[in-house]
This record gives structure tokens, sequence and C-alpha cells, in this order.
């Protein structure tokens, strides 16, 4: 199960992450997303746990449990959606 994870402190690093959420089993990944410009923390990641009952336990946990003074925001990270990745929604483009 994927999870998302908001409002996470920028100054936190993946072993921040991994201890909070390896105490209710099994984490096999950890993305903290970075400015792509600065390489600093956007805020957020994302936590793949392979056991939903697990990933269930940690996220009814630590939702609102504060990691380096920042309360997190949990949810099951919704499915990426390529359709409508790097294209203007208003249309436009080029024309000639």
């Amino acid at each position: 199960m994927n999870l998302y994870v908001g409002n996470l402190s920028r100054d936190a690093v993946e072993d921040d992450v991994r201890r909070a959420f390896e105490a209710y089993g099994k984490v096999t990944s950890i993305n903290i997303i970075r400015d792509k410009f600065s390489g600093e923390s956007r805020g957020f990641c994302f936590v793949d746990m392979p056991v939903k009952a697990e990933a269930n336990a940690a996220m009814d946990a630590l939702n609102g449990k504060e990691i380096n003074g920042r309360a997190l925001i949990i949810n099951e990270a919704r499915p990426r959606n390529d359709d409508n990745r790097g294209r203007n929604k208003r249309g436009g483009g080029r024309r000639f």
C-alpha cells in the first residue's frame, strides 16, 4: 500500500520517516519529493508498505502525530494520472 504523507517538515530525512513507519511494519520504500532546482524537500513524501493491515495501522497511528515539529497528514496515495502530466490544461500550444 502506498501512503501519501503531507505536512512533512522540510528538515525531515528518510531515516526520520522510516523510524516512525517501521514501528508498524515493513517499509519497502520512502520517496521524499524534492524541488528539482533547489533540491529542498517540498514538504511531502510517499511511503510504500507491502502489507495493507500494517499500512492502515501506521496511517491510523501517525496521522496527526508530529515529526520534527509538524503534524503529519497521511492518506492512501491516489494512482498517478499520467494523461494530464505536463500538459497545459487550458489548451494553447504552438500555433503556426
